[in-house]
């Protein structure tokens, strides 16, 4: 018997997130046996004082239960956590958080509220898109550069002749992996490349760091008002933004906020940049922006790395660089871009945050921003912190990577309900606006390619030396192949953005950093498997309405079977009546056929959109997927 549903509009409405100021109605439905007396909705804001809302009995649920309700209207921002109590013939009843957002008697875990700022809103025009992620040096290069005749490259790199090569993985002569080999990637060769995007679909393209560092990461910010001289200046960025957006393609940018390189015109460890630099003088503008434990040598780095010293962002001088008037947000705004992607956002402090956002939005109304967050971003705390990320006034959105591993979970044979669980939790727990705009992945520069996860051997603890001679055989590439046209339907299919990580698409494999980062394979691609890319990328413009803001339901998930749900509900003044208009995606993750019977489905009047059409058949073939429109009526004018 359900007492309680948190995801279901008959016990609680609106489902999900709500704005502050906003009524939320509670129904509990109990058994009649239990002679109850009295309820109660028990409600904590974190950090304040417990609310006590009594509920009334409100009649008679079928012939053995009873419904009681209530309304609570959260007044400000923040979490909230709430369960249910009953006085009973049996004493005092708890009613608890169980699995699925389902009520169970006793228990402890409550179930969360998310109340967000009213009138907050997110940038619509990402909205049902497709996004692309370029690793700079390693997408495309104009035919026209020459690598050694490049002026004005700072010394230090040494560069590939071979674009298919390898990326340098071993040490050097002092044990150091310095990250310094280049493939010659540049802002050109990403331009030429635009009407190969618009082909998949691509919306918006999300550049990882573009200013001048000293690796091919490019995450050792040396100087963050100049692009790096390898991938070209800011003449080829504006460029770059201009042709992206005349084929209705937005640029958004890397952060890297944290810290910055020590080989800097800020900390200047190298002596590299003439100014001094925080590591060379004390009455360094740029002084206060570090912390030293002992001046010069030692001094906080992000995460031991001494390549990396960390910034204080609370710093005044630091936040008008980054965020005043004329800093570095407002400046790559105004030269082109739609946005920032804000590196390690958990280590930015919230007030930081909160004048980055301002900053950006002021620039541009529509422009974005959106945070490296690897959990459940609704409820993060990093240092011991609650972070309020998705509140309002700071990000607009986060990177999915809850989604990502329950989809490549699920495809690994992991529970169907943990994915359900995952997405639905998700779904229930962010804003809509911030779930509509997440950045929906199954790789990127930070993790093993998606089809070496789904067709190779796990790497485990196994060192660079290993994972530099894997390669997939046959039988484990078509498997692999076979999993992510998998994965990219469900990436496709889920609420938010799904952003390929470059190369994807054409069937690049590779372990961790660097193997993970080969360049495009720009005459060698997996052409079955782009086009199957190409393919979700039509779908997603044909369907953006339903994809963009519609519903999500997960319709089954079990055995090796998953049926989920998108939908809209839409009044046709045409046809006298109201329609559920929706998207059915049914994935069968087993290298056998499965039957769908068991399922009861009702598929009668659907239209097949992309795998398997089920208008005839009703078995699924192995690791396929059939895409099913549905338009049903389901209520009539009066």
């Amino acid at each position: 018997m359900t007492l309680f549903h948190s995801r279901n509009p008959k016990f609680r409405s609106p489902t999900g997130a709500v704005a502050a100021g906003s009524a939320v109605h509670f129904r509990i439905t109990l058994p009649r046996e239990l002679s109850c007396s009295a309820a109660r909705l028990i409600v904590e804001q974190e950090g304040t004082l417990t609310e006590v809302c009594n509920m009334f009995w409100c009649g008679m649920n079928g012939d053995s239960r009873e419904w009681w309700e209530c309304d609570f209207t959260p007044k400000e921002a923040g979490l909230y956590f709430y369960q249910f109590e009953a006085n009973t013939c049996r004493g005092m009843q708890r009613l608890s958080r169980g699995e699925r957002g389902y009520a169970i008697f006793g228990g402890t875990y409550r179930w969360q509220l998310t109340v967000y700022q009213a009138g907050f809103e997110t940038p619509s025009w990402l909205e049902g898109g497709v996004m692309y992620q370029v690793f700079p040096d390693r997408f495309a290069r104009s035919p026209e550069a020459n690598l050694k005749e490049l002026p004005g490259i700072p010394s230090g790199r040494t560069f590939h002749e071979d674009w298919y090569e390898q990326p340098d993985w071993r040490p050097n002569e002092r044990g150091i992996v310095t990250n310094s080999d280049f493939f010659g990637g540049n802002l050109r060769g990403i331009q030429e490349k635009l009407p190969y995007l618009k082909e998949l679909g691509v919306t918006c393209l999300y550049c990882n760091p573009l200013f001048e560092s000293h690796s091919n990461h490019r995450y050792d910010t040396a100087d963050y008002s100049k692009i790096d001289p390898l991938l070209g200046d800011e003449a080829d960025f504006r460029s770059l933004c201009e042709a992206a957006g005349e084929l209705g393609i937005r640029v958004i940018i890397d952060g890297v906020f944290s810290h910055t390189g020590s080989d800097s015109v800020y900390f200047n460890r190298e002596g590299r940049y003439p100014g001094p630099g925080a590591y060379n003088s004390t009455e360094s503008p740029y002084f206060r922006w570090y912390s030293f434990r002992n001046w010069p040598h030692e001094y906080d780095s992000w995460w031991g790395f001494d390549t990396l010293p960390n910034v204080n962002e609370t710093d005044e001088s630091y936040n008008q660089f980054i965020n005043g008037d004329r800093g570095i947000v407002r400046k790559w705004l105004k030269a082109g871009a739609s946005g920032w992607r804000l590196d390690v956002a958990d280590e930015l402090p919230a007030l930081f945050i909160d004048r980055l956002s301002a900053a950006a939005k002021e620039e541009k109304s529509d422009a974005l921003v959106l945070g490296e967050v690897w959990e459940d971003a609704s409820n993060k705390s990093a240092y011991g912190v609650r972070r309020r990320y998705l509140l309002g006034g700071q990000l607009d959105s986060v990177m999915n990577y809850p989604f990502r591993d329950a989809i490549l979970g699920f495809l690994l044979g992991g529970n169907p309900k943990d994915f359900a669980e995952t997405v639905e939790n998700i779904a229930e727990n962010y804003p809509p606006q911030c779930l509509r705009l997440l950045m929906n992945h199954i790789g990127t520069h930070d993790t093993e390619r998606a089809l070496t996860v789904l067709g190779g051997e796990p790497a485990g603890s196994r060192g660079r030396d290993w994972q530099s001679g894997q390669r997939l055989s046959p039988a484990q590439r078509e498997t692999g192949v076979r999993r992510l046209k998998l994965a990219a339907a469900i990436q496709y299919f889920l609420p938010g953005v799904p952003c390929i990580y470059y190369g994807d698409e054409a069937g690049l494999e590779g372990y961790r950093d660097p193997f993970n980062r080969a360049c495009y394979p720009w005459g060698r691609e997996d052409q079955d498997l782009l086009d199957w890319y190409r393919q979700l990328g039509k779908m997603r413009g044909e369907y953006r309405s339903i994809l963009a803001r519609g519903g999500y339901r997960t319709l089954r998930a079990e055995g090796n079977l998953l049926v989920l749900e998108r939908y809209q509900v839409i009044q046709d003044d045409r046809e006298e009546g109201v329609y559920r208009d929706s998207l059915l995606l049914i994935v069968n993750r087993s290298e056998r056929p499965q039957s769908i019977m068991s399922l009861k489905l009702d598929l009668t009047g659907g239209q097949p959109v992309m795998g398997e059409s089920l208008a005839t058949v009703n078995v699924l073939r192995p690791y396929s997927c059939a895409l099913i429109k549905f338009c049903r009526k389901i209520e009539a004018n009066t």
